[in-house]
């Protein structure tokens, strides 16, 4: 009898692919979507760096809407630990206005709430997320962008060698705006809690397009095609 249910869900779950298969592909060919399609295909034709720029560019911001939904999330998970309460605070680049040291990670014990600098906790939270999300964005930008047929573990190899120097330098700037946001939002405008949250995003938004300008040039180096690929693509898309 179990055997038969499960012939039963199997065949089920064909019929319910194959139905949703053939409605895509009746979609695909519909005038509307085929004028898309062919005004994209002249476009990218005619501008091929833009256009790889522009798919780069949706990629890139769909990744970072993944950030802003991840990093609160961990933020919060960490948050409820003795990590928030663990100072992370490493590479002296010489004093900020006030006096005080200027860090490359500047994570300081405490919760933003308290006056503090969320800590390990949030140093986690921040840089979890981040590698989580270059991985993703890794492997998107390589197939899809670049359609690159390049040696994968060399790219990976470069890839993690940028994204190391690229968190270095963006953390080291991200000192100069955090602060100023945070305290603008909590405690000048009185949000409290709410301008924490704001500001999370604000921060991750200014984090994520110091990356973004840097990772596309770095990305037309180390996602080659082949000439093998290349024409293969033209005769795909004639």
């Amino acid at each position: 009898m179990s055997e038969e249910l499960k012939k039963e869900s199997k065949a089920l779950k064909s019929k319910k692919d194959n139905a949703l298969h053939r409605f895509f592909k009746k979609l695909g060919q519909t005038r509307f979507i085929q004028w898309w399609v062919n005004l994209w295909k002249r476009f990218k034709k005619r501008f091929p760096l833009v256009a790889q720029f522009f798919v780069f560019f949706m990629l890139s911001n769909g990744v970072t809407v993944l950030q802003m939904i991840m990093m609160p999330v961990l933020k919060n998970i960490f948050a409820k630990t003795a990590l928030i309460n663990t100072n992370f605070q490493i590479w002296q680049l010489g004093q900020n206005l006030d006096g005080t040291s200027y860090f490359t990670f500047d994570f300081q014990a405490g919760s933003i709430a308290s006056g503090g600098g969320g800590g390990l906790a949030f140093f986690l939270a921040v840089e979890i997320t981040l590698l989580i999300a270059q991985v993703i964005n890794f492997f998107a930008q390589r197939n899809i962008t670049f359609k690159s047929d390049g040696n994968p573990w060399k790219a990976a190899m470069w890839y993690a060698i940028a994204y190391v120097a690229i968190t270095i330098v963006a953390s080291a700037a991200r000192g100069l705006y955090t602060v100023p946001i945070y305290n603008l939002l909590m405690n000048t405008w009185g949000w409290g809690a709410t301008g924490e949250t704001i500001a999370d995003f604000i921060t991750m938004i200014i984090y994520s397009a110091i990356s973004f300008w840097i990772f596309f040039p770095i990305f037309k180096l180390i996602f080659p095609q082949s000439k093998a690929k290349q024409e293969a693509l033209k005769q795909q898309e004639s």
